[in-house]
Parts: structure tokens; C-alpha cells; sequence
């Protein structure tokens, strides 16, 4: 991802991007900013510094494209924003809104290289190959509410063996 772009502008791509999947396929000054909750010339200086990096193409009262870099870096920061939601509701049982709004500010945040990893992670626990709701997350999810471990034989048993040593 360019590292000179802000959050607020991948925000922007992001938006865009969504708003060329929905309806049309045409994407709207007025769209963005409604979207965003941002006034029409605050959308325009942040298109023109957009369209400056080569990432949007817009005509002054024109529609709003990305191009294929500026989709490239909105496909980067959709698929950080999914991991992330989903790890918060599925992983830590957080409440969709809240996930939402916290995997918004952390998808700028955190690099491919963490991306990845948790993109992997989810996968793991999406392959379900101890079923559809393993032990260790039972567990967990049991943690998360309670504050305290599930009572486990073989959790005992590892920690006997180290107090013997």
C-alpha cells in the first residue's frame, strides 16, 4: 500500500469502490460526501489530490473512477477492514456496530504482513477442523464472559506435568 496515503483518503477509495458496486455503477460527488458525511468541496480537494497520485480519474462535474492502482489499494484496505470486523464479532464476540467502527480505524493501521496473518488466522478457524464451533473457542468465548478458563481434563493434566518438573 503507498504509505504517503492518509487514512482519510483510502478512506476515500473505499467509498468509492463501494459506491461503483451499488446501483449504476456511477459514482457521484454528492454520493461520496453523503456517504462520508463531508460537504461537496471538501470531496473535491480530497478527488483532486486523489486524481494527483494517479489513483481516481475525475473531470471537474464529472463521475468519479478509480483507477487500476487506486482499486488495487481500495480492494487492500475493504479486504483489512472484512478481517478485521470479522475476527472482532466472530473471534472476541464484539457487537457488530462497535466492530465496524473500531476495524474502520484499524484497517489503516496495521500492515500487509499483520493483514496476511490474520486473514490466515480466520481462515484456520473458518476450516473448522475440530467442527463448526471448536473447543479452544468455546473456551475463550467462555473467558471473554466469564473471566475464567473453562474447567478442562486435559488443561489439568498439562499442568500437573509441569509442577512435577
Amino acid at each position: 500500500m503507498n504509505k504517503r496515503l492518509s487514512s482519510i483518503m483510502e478512506d476515500y477509495l473505499e467509498t468509492i469502490a463501494a459506491l461503483k458496486k451499488r446501483g449504476d455503477g456511477i459514482v457521484r460527488v454528492r454520493d461520496i460526501g453523503k456517504l462520508l458525511n463531508v460537504k461537496s468541496p471538501t470531496v473535491n480537494a480530497a478527488l483532486k489530490t486523489l486524481a494527483g497520485k494517479g489513483l481516481i480519474v475525475h473531470e471537474r462535474y464529472g463521475f468519479v473512477n478509480l483507477t487500476a492502482k487506486g482499486e488495487e489499494i481500495a480492494r487492500e484496505v475493504q479486504h483489512k477492514h472484512d478481517t478485521l470486523f470479522k475476527f472482532l464479532t466472530t473471534i472476541l464476540g464484539i457487537d457488530k456496530a462497535t466492530a465496524s467502527q473500531d476495524a474502520c480505524k484499524m484497517e489503516h493501521a496495521i500492515s500487509s504482513k499483520t493483514s496476511i496473518g490474520l486473514t490466515k488466522f480466520i481462515e484456520f478457524v473458518d476450516i473448522g477442523l475440530y467442527g463448526d464451533n471448536p473447543q479452544w473457542l468455546k473456551s475463550f468465548k467462555h473467558y471473554l464472559k466469564i473471566g475464567k478458563p473453562l474447567k478442562c481434563k486435559m488443561r489439568e493434566k498439562a499442568v500437573k506435568g509441569v509442577r512435577k518438573r
